[in-house]
Parts: C-alpha cells; structure tokens; sequence
C-alpha cells in the first residue's frame, strides 16, 4: 500500500502540500492539485483518514512509533509516554518500526491514518530530511534519543557520551586497563556517542583503546553471546567487559560463564540502560542508567503542553545519565 511520503514523491511536492489538497481547507495552486490527485490515484492511495487526522478536531490519541515491542528498553518508554497520558485522559496508539525504513515510514503512515493529534516517533532508519518534511505538516511531530538540528525543540535525548564516559571510568577506577568493548550498530547515534565517551575516558588514564577488543553487536542477547566468543577467540588478554546496552551485557555474561569464567573475579562486566532485568542478573549488573521513563514522560508532557494546552510546566529535552554500582564490577586484582 503506498505511503503519503511516496505519493509527496510521485506528484514531486512536498508532504505539506499532499496534506493541504487532502484536507482541503488551504488553496493550492489547481495544477498542483491535480499532480496530488494523479498521484493519489495511480498509486492507489485512500487520504480520507489522513485528511480528517489533520483536522482541527482532537481525537485525544497519541501516536507512538517505536523499534520493536519485545525490548525492556522500549517498554519503559511506552510506560512513561501511555501512563502519563492516560492519567490525562488521552491513548496511545502504537506501530513498531523494526528499524527498518519502509517499516518505519509504513508505522507512521499507519499512525497519521488513525487520526492521531501528535506523533512522538523513535525512529532508527528514515532520514532527517523525512521527518523535516513530515514536521511541515499540521501534526506535531516528537523524535526520541535523536537529535534533528532544524528541530531540536522537539527531540528528546540522554546524554550518551557522558553515559559512555561514566562507564568505562568506573572499570578504569577499579584497575582495569585491559578493556573489551561490545558496541551496538555503528550507524546508530546513540551507539556513535557512547562510544566516544568511552574512548575519552580511556585517554585520560592514558590507555590505548584496542580495536582487536572491539566487536560491534546488534543490542540484542544474541550480540552479546557473538560478541563474547569473539572476544575470547581474539588472543588478546582482558579483564574488564563494557557492553553497550544491558541486553548485551546478559548475553555476554551467559556465554562467558559456559567457556568457565567466574563472574566478576575473571570477568567485570558493566552494562548500559538500567532495564528491569538488571538487577536480577548474576551477578547483579552494574550499568548506567538511562531515564528513558523519565524521557516518556516528558514527551507526553510536551504533547499535553502544546498540543492540548493542558499543562504549564517547564519541558526537560536533555536527561543525564548516572552510574549504579551493583556486584558486576570489582577490583583488579
């Protein structure tokens, strides 16, 4: 089924000209009209839920795209965005994107057609330049743990590298000086500024970081357990382990206890995100913790704030990071 991003292409205008002819309440030039039309047609696209969703009416739902269902991180922030919401009358309505860009854009097409009155979107795989276009539209739009630069306003983020600077000072600290690392996709940001913390930390106390100790992983389980018999494979010797998100971190751990390491007098092992699971592990995992409930919340603040003139509060856009030290890590001996 085409998307109104696709139909924007095909006719070679904007989104917010597609969804000015389909509301119908703005002139555009005839010309132009017809272009959409055409290209509404030959693509086989139905506008009317999307033309309504633009209305100045509220259907009081919220939009939230998020990469999959399946994930304690992801949990927290549909926690934070649904409860507050609800609490103010409001639902959610929620698409996963699976990181990949025709789902992603299929996810929010999915969302806009459901009469949404915002959108707040963690998207790993559309561009910049899509979600610009899509913010020219009457829906307000929100982008979580990423940052657009022409609408920062509207993004919500933790600081990354100070959470990746706190972890591997925290190894550091405790005498570690040969450090595996297990990242998640390069091409993701928040994986870019974690581990530029990392390695900034790592020149402080003067220590080299090893690309031979670096694996990138997926931030699932299954990267960790990759990741660890990697590192094991490597020859190169190691006594401390950062992995990149806790999923990670438990996967690591579990494949390092089946080759007979004992956690943490082999192995010190530091995860980041603080998810639920966390504390549970064995040893109990010590990791960064990511606000990312605290985030949810805040996104469904601004989207009561400005969308539903409901609330008068301040808007918090940056969260910081903080280190809890849980039986994972100790002491070099």
């Amino acid at each position: 089924m085409a998307t109104i991003y696709e139909v924007a292409k095909h006719a070679g205008v904007s989104l917010a000209t597609v969804s000015r002819v389909m509301n119908g309440n703005v002139k555009v030039r005839q010309s132009t009209s017809d272009k959409v039309m055409n290209a509404m047609k030959e693509l086989g696209y139905v506008p009317n839920n999307f033309a309504r969703s633009l209305a100045s009416n509220k259907a009081n739902s919220i939009g939230l795209l998020v990469s999959n269902l399946n994930s304690s991180f992801f949990g927290q922030m549909m926690s934070g965005v649904e409860t507050e919401l609800r609490a103010a009358g409001k639902h959610v309505i929620i698409s996963a994107g699976h990181d990949e860009e025709a789902e992603e854009k299929d996810g929010i097409d999915f969302l806009i057609s459901r009469q949404c009155d915002a959108l707040i979107v963690h998207s790993e795989a559309i561009s910049d330049e899509y979600l610009i276009e899509l913010n020219k539209t009457k829906l307000p739009i929100l982008i979580m743990n990423r940052v657009v630069e022409s609408m920062q306003e509207q993004c919500f983020i933790v600081n990354n590298q100070a959470g990746g600077y706190m972890a591997a000072k925290t190894l550091l600290k405790h005498g570690h000086r040969d450090i595996a690392y297990i990242s998640g996709p390069t091409y993701k940001e928040d994986t870019k500024q974690r581990l530029i913390g990392h390695k900034r930390a790592l020149e402080e106390y003067d220590v080299d970081f090893n690309e031979k100790l670096h694996y990138v992983g997926n931030y699932l389980e299954t990267g960790g357990i990759a990741g660890m018999n990697y590192l094991l494979g490597s020859g190169q010797g190691f006594s401390a382990l950062a992995c990149s998100n806790d999923e990670m971190a438990s996967g690591a751990m579990s494949c390092a206890r089946e080759h007979g390491l004992t956690l943490p007098e082999d192995l010190s092992v530091i995860g980041f995100d603080d998810v639920l699971f966390a504390k549970h592990m064995f040893p109990k995992l010590t990791t960064i913790h990511n606000p990312v409930l605290e985030m949810g919340r805040m996104a469904a603040q601004w989207v009561l704030k400005y969308v539903y003139k409901e609330y008068d509060q301040d808007i918090q856009r940056v969260f910081e990071p903080k280190l809890i030290e849980r039986l994972s890590v100790i002491k070099k001996g």
